[in-house]
């Protein structure tokens, strides 16, 4: 069907409200925008639904909501049966814009097709919805949520009774399931909630809470320093700032200053136009704060705050930012001196890291004789493995992260979570303090261990219909003829994860890369180099990723650009 067939359909069959039909009245005769909106359904891919919000078949809006909770519905009662009508499906939303509707219409939707829904009683963060399924012994669980992108996306996650993001084959099975999906005929709705529509009490917040003070890992340092070290924080307008300011109050800490501009929910982002922690443009208003009230340490989490980013005063009183890949194995340092101390290192403990993130945390764990597992991108896929290490008692979980400022310190939830991140942040910051030290110099002292690593992400946009076959032609063009060197530097061995093997480039052999099938090449570099391509699986994006050693800091950040430059000569 053409996409001015379905632009037609849509303004002028009854099932699609009044609002719907002026928003397209309102663009007739714009071609190009037509096109955007019904050249493709918004894809309900591994990752759940992410888009800009609008009418059309390739929006975010109540029908695609709709569409998808149908789809759940059918697995869940295809798989689960009576079971899982009785434990229904919890549903968490962020502070974005329509995202309280989106959580309705999902929890109508499924209490149409007799399974319950539990909702909360306004935002909440997406660890706190990973937290509750398993908490409430739930089937299945729904985030509305677009994370960090612009105030004018949203999206739409789901996740598995174990409280992680559906993993193979359960992602396929679902998406399949929304696929059959080909009129809006087809989906139940129940208009008005009833007897399976339940809203969660305090006791939810209060037990999830619980939860993470017990990952503190050394109450007396907290004790020594809970009225010196001084914090800003800011949730950018996101679901963090309860949850957060809960958490540090019942610890003690009293000098915590949260920002007044940035510390309500609200969807359109007022002071901020992109509320990404990894941006340094994000800690605008913390700086300011930080700087009247000469804080130790900034901390900003995302609007569903699962990330979370940090800066630290320094020696002269400047604020350093620490990206996800620095943040990471700090925090990793912490927990493997804190337990050695304590005699509570587990000889089976293991970390588990996304195989776009730093290497160093790898050294440190092999140097303390622990297990290491580099998994896909996702923290799904780190979801499963301690769903795995539960099952089989093969390993303990001590640590997982990804690069994009993703980490989570107990199994309490099974998604990063920034909540209890910022948290052990800052016990660490408290630690290092009775020690003198701020918490650059703990980084600088863990490279000086450990050797000096950088790392980055090139995030490229391929908007629209030409953009997505742009990407597919680059991903086509680097399969068919592999570099065999970037940089300067030999490529050693390809990993392509899309067709399953990993091939030796100088003897020419191949091995199973032992992970699903992702569309993602990654290349071992001479010189303890690698870069990564991997296409988004929820936007029309392709992410650049690379990573080098060396002996010093410059000469870490040097090799870096160099490599990035030629990265980006590679993709024009």
């Amino acid at each position: 069907m053409s996409y001015q067939t379905l632009y037609t359909e849509w303004l002028n069959n009854d099932y699609f409200d009044e609002a719907t039909r002026q928003e397209l009245l309102a663009i007739k005769g714009n071609e190009p925008e037509i096109e955007d909106r019904f050249y493709t359904d918004l894809e309900f891919g591994t990752g759940g639904l992410r888009g800009i919000l609008g009418a059309g078949t390739n929006r975010m809006n109540i029908y695609t909501v709709r569409k998808a909770t149908q789809g759940l519905a059918n697995y869940i009662l295809k798989t689960a049966g009576e079971a899982g009508k009785k434990k229904g499906v919890a549903i968490a939303h962020d502070s974005r814009r329509m995202s309280p509707e989106f959580c309705r219409e999902a929890a109508l939707v499924l209490n149409a097709n007799g399974i319950a829904s539990y909702i909360f009683n306004g935002v909440r963060t997406t660890p706190e919805l990973s937290f509750a399924v398993r908490n409430q012994g739930c089937a299945a669980g729904i985030v509305i949520t677009a994370s960090h992108n612009p105030s004018n996306y949203n999206g739409y996650k789901v996740y598995g009774e174990d409280g992680a993001q559906v993993t193979y084959p359960r992602d396929k099975e679902i998406i399949d399931e929304v696929n059959k999906i080909t009129d809006f005929s087809m989906i139940k709705y129940q208009p008005a909630p009833g007897e399976l529509y339940h809203v969660f009490g305090e006791q939810e917040d209060t037990d999830y809470i619980n939860a993470i003070k017990t990952q503190t890992l050394d109450p007396a340092v907290i004790a020594a320093e809970k009225d010196k070290l001084v914090i800003v924080y800011t949730p950018l307008h996101g679901t963090g700032g309860r949850p957060v300011l809960r958490v540090l109050k019942e610890l003690g800490y009293q000098k915590v200053y949260p920002v007044a501009e940035q510390i309500e929910p609200n969807g359109e982002f007022p002071t901020i136009s992109y509320p990404n922690p990894e941006e340094e443009k994000a800690f605008e208003y913390a700086k300011r704060l930080g700087q009247e009230k000469n804080a130790d340490l900034l901390l900003a989490t995302d609007p569903d705050s699962d990330r979370l980013g940090i800066m630290a005063k320094t020696e002269d009183g400047s604020y350093f930012r620490f990206t996800g890949n620095m943040i990471a194995p700090l925090l990793f340092d912490y927990i493997l001196t804190k337990k050695k101390e304590q005699g509570t290192l587990p000889a089976s403990g293991a970390l588990i890291y996304s195989f776009v993130s730093t290497k160093i945390a790898k050294k440190m764990a092999e140097r303390e004789h622990l297990k290491v597992f580099e998994v896909l991108t996702g923290f799904k896929y780190i979801g499963e493995k301690i769903k795995e290490f539960e099952q089989d008692h093969s390993y303990e979980y001590l640590f997982g992260f990804e690069e994009s400022y993703g980490y989570l310190i107990g199994t309490h939830a099974r998604d990063k979570d920034a909540v209890v991140s910022a948290m052990l942040v800052c016990e660490m910051a408290a630690y290092y303090k009775t020690k003198g030290l701020n918490l650059k110099q703990a980084l600088e002292a863990l490279y000086s261990r450990y050797g000096y690593y950088r790392e980055a992400t090139l995030p490229l946009s391929f908007p629209g219909a030409e953009g997505r076959n742009k990407m597919a032609e680059l991903l086509a063009r680097f399969r068919q003829n592999p570099p065999q060197e970037i940089d300067g530097r030999k490529v050693l061995e390809i990993r392509d994860y899309e067709s399953g093997q990993i091939t030796d480039c100088q003897t020419g052999q191949t091995r199973p890369t032992g992970l699903v099938k992702s569309d993602v090449l990654y290349y071992v570099l001479s010189g303890d180099a690698w870069v990564c391509v991997r296409p988004s699986g929820t936007e029309p994006k392709m992410k650049l990723y690379y990573g080098v050693q060396a002996t010093s800091w410059d000469a870490a950040e040097a090799a870096g650009q160099k490599l990035e430059a030629a990265l980006m000569q590679m993709v024009k």
